[in-house]
């Protein structure tokens, strides 16, 4: 116990020195990358989200149906605004922001296929079913790192698509077959359980193009693999939005719909965020407690998925205690996975043992 004492005792010579992040810890800790956690001691010192928001701190996701040009515009509203823009979380999100940042296979990302899905969405594994929890799973995760942005630097965000849009293409998928209605219950519960637990965007940016012009567009986009998916499907895609999502996220946020033609002007579309009156949502009804409370659970990415975790089975993503154990110590093994960014893997083990 005494060494490890000795071992932590430069890490309390100066507060300053680690949130620079230029300190060397026992000789382990290495690298800049290296992130201190907000904890209620911060926030009771003074460390408040809500000292950090300005009117530029909101939440922003662009929607709209494939190949709508989702990520022009809303790098356009980042550039233009001085927000963070994330792009459209895939099934390579969670693994592309930890470890080395390379993309695993697919026995490690879900096990499904996006391409898979294309070439054959009826597919009696459950490739269909299993994408579609995965890629919820992902952005998810993603949104909890906006918001975590947000809350943590002031800094608004934007995003291609989230969580509050995921569901269309559920319904899509189980419209013409793809799913059964066991992964549409299995799925809504999950979303029940997870997205009421995070603020929803201020705004919504909707891009309103005919699944015609959209089949055009995915096939000058050639794409072997969405040039597959047929107009029935991606027109449920276009009904849900119309019948679903817009009047739900009507009630939350400001949502702001354009047509192919609209669109085209990205400065027109700044120019109307910046004219909203942001006057409803539950954003307004924060305070620092609240704030604090969001900030503890977006830090927290294995809490964050926690509840994505239904004990349920369902065959097309339920995984025996055996195999899920061998994938994950075969997660773990691979470069880069092992220990924290900016620890020295040649004393890690050291590290451990004396804890």
């Amino acid at each position: 116990m005494a060494l490890r004492l000795l071992t932590l005792a430069p890490a309390c010579a100066s507060v300053g020195g680690l949130v620079a992040g230029a300190w060397r810890v026992g000789r382990i800790h290495t690298s800049l990358q290296t992130k201190l956690q907000y904890g209620a001691l911060a926030n009771l010192l003074g460390d408040k989200a809500s000292r950090k928001l300005t009117k530029g701190s909101k939440v922003i996701t662009v929607d709209g149906n494939l190949c709508t040009g989702k990520g022009r515009v809303a790098k356009t509203i980042a550039e233009s605004l001085g927000l963070k823009h994330f792009p459209e979380a895939g099934v390579h999100y969670i693994t592309s922001v930890s470890g080395d940042g390379k993309p695993l296979d697919e026995e490690l990302t879900g096990s499904c296929s996006l391409e898979k899905f294309y070439d054959n969405p009826h597919s009696n594994d459950g490739n269909s079913y299993r994408l579609q929890s995965w890629l919820y799973c992902n952005r998810l995760v993603q949104y909890a790192d906006a918001l975590e942005h947000l809350l943590s630097t002031g800094q608004g965000v934007v995003l291609e698509r989230s969580i509050y849009s995921d569901f269309v293409f559920l319904e899509a998928m189980y419209n013409q077959g793809y799913i059964r209605k066991q992964c549409v219950d299995h799925y809504n519960e999950v979303k029940k359980l997870t997205a009421p637990e995070y603020l929803p965007p201020r705004v919504v940016v909707h891009i309103d193009i005919p699944v015609p012009e959209v089949q055009l567009r995915i096939q000058e986009k050639g794409d072997p693999h969405e040039m597959k998916a047929t107009s029935a499907y991606l027109q449920d895609i276009e009904n849900a939005y119309k019948k679903t999502f817009l009047p739900e996220m009507s009630e939350k946020c400001e949502v702001l719909i354009y047509s192919a033609r609209d669109i085209r002007d990205a400065v027109k579309v700044v120019e109307d965020i910046e004219y909203l009156k942001y006057d409803k949502g539950p954003w307004l009804k924060q305070d620092d407690h609240n704030l604090q409370k969001m900030r503890m659970l977006v830090q927290d990415k294995l809490e964050v998925l926690n509840f994505t975790t239904i004990p349920v089975y369902l065959p097309e993503i339920t995984v025996g205690a055996h195999q899920t154990d061998r994938v994950f110590h075969k997660f773990r093994e691979l470069p880069g996975r092992r220990y924290a960014p900016g620890y020295n893997a040649e004393v890690g083990d050291k590290w451990i043992w004396l804890k």
